[in-house]
């Protein structure tokens, strides 16, 4: 069953944050996730919660998404996302009725 990583992102270093950006879908790939959402504007609807940049990642399944953020090749991109951003990231199962 696919698996979603939900990233609301505030960026606080936008040079920074370039680097992670030109670098991070070439792993996401290679982990076998794609985007299905990248940088979309947000309208809240209900509730006062404020994000920021939303990003939406899918992978096959919650095995591949998990291996995904302990990944050694993705462990220097996350330092530095971690350093040029505000970044709260969520691990969804997806639904399969």
């Amino acid at each position: 069953m696919a698996a979603y990583i939900f990233a609301d992102i505030e960026v606080t270093d936008p040079k920074g944050f370039e680097e992670y950006r030109q670098k991070v879908p070439a792993v996401i790939a290679a982990h076998g996730g794609r985007y299905l959402v990248r940088g979309s504007a947000c309208d809240i609807v209900e509730g006062d919660w404020r994000p920021r940049r939303c990003v939406i990642l899918e992978f096959p399944d919650m095995a591949k998404a998990r291996a995904f953020i302990a990944a050694p090749d993705y462990a220097p991109l996350a330092a530095l996302r971690q350093r040029t951003t505000n970044s709260r990231l969520v691990l969804i199962e997806g639904y399969a009725p």
